[in-house]
């Protein structure tokens, strides 16, 4: 995943943000082949923004597993 916006070098400081920077980054703009790991999503779930409809489709997934 390429983002040309967002300097990843000084964001992968912070771990934390940089997981949910790139968590955000894959549900709204597009997977590129990518496997979304669903313990992340549960770990930083109340502090992603996603779409709503797509945050809605995602928790109804994640209630199944």
């Amino acid at each position: 995943m390429h983002n040309w916006s967002t300097d990843e070098n000084s964001l992968k400081k912070n771990p934390e943000a940089h997981a949910i920077w790139k968590l955000e980054q894959l549900v709204n703009f597009g997977l590129d082949g990518e496997r979304l790991k669903i313990s992340e999503l549960k770990k930083y779930w109340s502090r992603l923004k996603l779409d709503p409809a797509r945050k809605r489709f995602l928790e109804l997934l994640l209630h199944d597993s």
